[in-house]
């Protein structure tokens, strides 16, 4: 799982020398940081939403991609289409095929299609302690033999077996292996034989490989290599039972065969810790450890981070930076503009480097900690399969319960964490919902400090929550794409490597400061075009009109544009007319109403803009606004009926 954002630099389909390929958590991205250091590029796959993780093993100056997780060659998600995508149209010198040591047999067929690429393959069997403390014993050298393949033993938190796989990945990037072939079942083979007939073009894979991808309907293949349909379907038809069934089943049966005699079960006493790591499948258990997780994570992101640490850095920052600078400004520059754009209460260090050091980073650092910690630990696999039913009702999978609790302490962080969602429709939905119906910890409570009483927070909660849910339904019914297929391997639960730990927060946080850094100084600078210009004038003014039609004075406009600019700065203008009796009963339900649903800050927007696409973040803009309003009126027209 990679939690980062996009690289400018996008990589081309060829100049990769080594992939990392394998099911999803099995230790991949583990053994690329210990191959490559910890850093590292993150590109977008052109033309998708998929993260490619890539970097430099320096010492033999090779280049490795960490492929996203596949469990097949015969593609179903956007992350297996863009995987098998690399590994058909790259050259690369050397495939590292990571398998989990104690599930073998499910990582076995993977292997076996990697074989018909015709590439160099490297068997790692990651993780090898577990599979030996669960009564494991794996005999790395039948498995060579039997394969053609060279297969070796990693513990890769620990870093043990990383210096053989350099010494092989250096060894193999020198010299192509002798390709060992295995049958299948005689109907099978004659089918595939006549597939590769069909085929007249030259390619780097095998023809048997692109035959079998063909025969299963892969239209990738067939569309490129312009293969005869019409008498791939007679293949097919001739076959009488599904192709893609009886290859997973002489899969299986090759991989029975290969690991005949190689791995041994062997009985194992049952330890305290065996028992801790079933409670945590058990939903009677498992649902309160989830809840104590989450609050784990709350507690770092959204109370160490988002309120102690902010607390603490923004004060530091005002009286060692903002004050001063400010105080040279006023005696140094005579020109106001000039003055503002750098400080002020909107200047590019006032106000954007000030965001992005004293209010994000701290909320972002502890987030990445715990995460890694979860992560690490094997938890979030189980945390995710447990909310996996409840939450594909609004078509999402369990994963999305990480960014949607997070959305509660920092919205703008929610959306980068949306990237732990598995396709493309998934962080559209999670997006939506986080920038129009969940409020940030700021918001939230500065909402909670002025709402009257009982009453009025209920109408809040509810009217929020059924934004929130409707979001959900409508946008998972009605969006393109497939629904959620959730499954993942789940690790077991161990303790959290320390090295490991720092090691992905650090990477992490120096995506960062790459990519989120420069975001927060070129709000500063639109402020500031758009106050010069008098832009932002006619934006109170027309924001202004719609808070009329909604009964609340005119100075609701100026707040409104203050709460697309930062979220706790329209909530305390809010708190301000409160405060100040300048609103009633009803209206303060209404403003409660319509500032929590209105646009996402600025900071949220611009994140949107970089991760979705920038008309995706306008459309959200705007959908927002319309929710907003016309949930305000609703709840007006309720309110005035009962009260």
């Amino acid at each position: 799982m990679h939690c980062h954002g996009t690289e400018s630099t996008q990589h081309t389909r060829s100049d990769y020398d080594v992939l990392l390929v394998g099911n999803p958590n099995v230790g991949k991205s583990v053994i690329f940081h210990k191959l490559t250091g910890r850093y590292a590029d993150v590109s977008n796959y052109p033309g998708t939403t998929v993260d490619i993780l890539t970097g430099k093993i320096k010492s033999l100056n090779l280049t490795v991609a960490d492929l996203p997780g596949m469990y097949s060659l015969f593609s179903i998600t956007e992350e297996e289409r863009v995987a098998k995508d690399i590994i058909l149209n790259s050259k690369p010198k050397v495939i590292v095929n990571v398998v989990d040591a104690k599930n073998i047999e499910r990582g076995l067929p993977l292997t076996l299609q990697l074989l018909e690429t015709s590439f160099n393959v490297i068997l790692v069997l990651n993780a090898v302690d577990e599979a030996e403390k669960a009564g494991m014993v794996i005999d790395e050298k039948k498995l060579e033999e039997r394969l053609g393949i060279p297969v070796i033993k990693t513990v890769a938190v620990k870093g043990k077996g990383i210096k053989e796989l350099l010494k092989k990945i250096e060894e193999l990037s020198k010299t192509r292996l002798e390709k060992r072939t295995f049958k299948f079942s005689p109907a099978l083979e004659g089918a595939i034989k006549e597939a590769e007939s069909l085929i007249t073009q030259e390619s780097t894979i095998s023809k048997k490989l692109l035959a079998i991808l063909a025969l299963s309907n892969d239209r990738d293949v067939i569309e490129k290599l312009s293969i005869d349909e019409e008498k791939l379907s007679e293949l097919r038809r001739k076959m009488g039972r599904s192709i893609a069934y009886l290859l997973a089943m002489e899969y299986q049966r090759l991989s029975e065969e290969l690991l005949k005699d190689a791995v041994v079960q062997i009985e194992k006493k049952r330890r305290i810790y065996d028992k801790i790591n079933e409670l945590s499948l058990n939903p009677v258990t498992a649902i309160p450890m989830s809840i104590a997780a989450l609050y784990f994570l709350y507690l770092f992101a959204g109370v160490i981070g988002a309120q102690i640490m902010v607390d603490a850095i923004e004060s530091w920052y005002e009286t060692i930076i903002n004050v001063p600078l400010n105080t040279w400004l006023e005696s140094s520059i005579p020109n106001y503009w000039i003055r503002e754009l750098i400080g002020g209460e909107y200047g590019v260090i006032t106000l954007g480097l000030r965001y992005a050091l004293a209010i994000i980073f701290p909320i972002v650092t502890m987030f990445f900690l715990a995460f890694s910690i979860l992560e690490d630990s094997g938890f979030l696999p189980r945390m995710a399969m447990l909310l996996d039913r409840l939450f594909k009702k609004i078509g999402l999978s369990g994963r999305a319960i990480i960014p949607m609790v997070l959305g509660l302490g920092c919205g703008t962080m929610a959306v980068i964490v949306t990237r732990v969602l598995e396709s493309r429709r998934e962080r559209i939905i999670a997006t939506l919902m986080l920038a129009v119906a969940i409020p940030c910890s700021a918001q939230l409570g500065i909402i909670l400090g002025i709402v009257p009483d009982s009453f009025a927070l209920a109408v809040w909660a509810f009217s929020v929550f059924t934004i929130l849910l409707a979001i959900g339904l409508l946008a998972g019914k009605y969006l393109p794409g497939e629904a959620p297929s959730f499954y993942m391997e789940i690790p077991p639960l161990r303790i959290p490597s320390l090295s490991n730990i720092v090691m992905k927060t650090v990477s992490r946080l120096e995506w960062y400061f790459k990519e989120v850094l420069p975001i927060f100084l070129l709000i500063s600078v639109a402020i500031w075009v758009g106050r010069i210009t008098t832009v932002f004038d006619l934006v109170v003014g027309l924001l202004g009109r719609p808070a009329e039609v909604l009964g609340l004075p005119p100075k609701m406009g100026e707040i409104f544009l203050y709460g697309f600019f930062r979220r706790d700065y329209g909530t305390a203008g809010l708190y301000d007319l409160v405060s100040g009796g300048l609103l009633d009963y009803n209206q303060t339900i209404v403003s409660m109403v319509v500032l929590t649903l209105f646009v996402p800050c600025i900071a949220q927007f611009s994140v949107i803009g970089k991760e979705r696409g920038w008309k995706f973040a306008v459309i959200t803009a705007l959908t927002a606004l319309t929710i907003a309003f016309t949930a305000g009126f609703i709840v007006r027209e309720v309110l005035e009926v009962l009260l």
